[in-house]
């Protein structure tokens, strides 16, 4: 049984590797509802510009926590992710945290062939192995590390596969893909490890749902994309 789930594991990754960016050619548009113990508290929106062999991914996102009518976190935000073909050529973003600023600034170096990054956490250089940590991508399940969207740090993570699951989201049924992701990490605290619960689309090769735990039930639920 071990074996087969490896197998399965390993074709699955080596049919949604191939061409990256093609599985979104026709999307123009992916919008995502973030909620937090069941109640919708903001947007992560994601919109697809195209000339020629590149594609820019802008990301639009912004939440806000309130206890007894009163806001206790608020973050909003956007980031610009550049490809050619499906190759990242550069990132960057802008986050209003509490009032805190945080950014990324994400470039391809041709010289070196890494990223350069200067973020508000991290600032050097990066394999581009790296991925930008963002949910609009099944690529994000493929890589070995990931960048910080918000502030540029990077962390090294283990995806498992745990099994096929239909789920319904907003009424509609999808045959899905389950995945963890955590962080290879252990010794990290706990509010900076990654734990999520990813459900993937075997028929669009989307993500249509993200769930974690922290101060709350968190979850990033796919609402429409066209």
């Amino acid at each position: 049984m071990k074996k087969f789930i490896i197998v399965l594991f390993l074709v699955f990754f080596s049919s949604v590797s191939q061409g990256h960016m093609a599985h979104y050619k026709k999307i123009n548009k992916i919008e995502m509802e973030i909620l937090r113990n069941n109640e919708v508290i903001g947007y992560n929106n994601y919109l697809f510009k195209r000339t020629g062999d590149t594609t820019v991914v802008n990301n639009q996102f912004k939440f806000e926590v309130k206890l007894l009518g009163a806001t206790v976190f608020k973050v909003e935000g956007y980031g610009e992710e550049t490809y050619l073909k499906d190759n990242l050529i550069s990132y960057q973003s802008k986050t209003l945290q509490n009032k805190k600023e945080k950014f990324v600034n994400l470039k391809f170096n041709k010289n070196s062939k890494k990223f350069d990054i200067k973020g508000s956490s991290y600032s050097g250089e990066a394999s581009v192995k790296n991925f930008i940590g963002n949910w609009w991508s099944h690529k994000i399940l493929q890589a070995e590390s990931q960048i910080s969207p918000i502030s540029g740090s990077i962390k090294k993570q283990i995806v498992t596969f745990i099994g096929k699951e239909k789920i319904i989201i907003n009424g509609k049924q999808y045959e899905t893909e389950h995945f963890k992701l955590t962080s290879r990490d252990l010794t990290l605290p706990d509010d900076k490890k990654l734990n999520f619960d990813i459900w993937l689309d075997k028929k669009t090769s989307m993500i249509v749902k993200v769930a974690y735990k922290r101060m709350g039930n968190w979850e990033y639920r796919l609402k429409d994309f066209n």
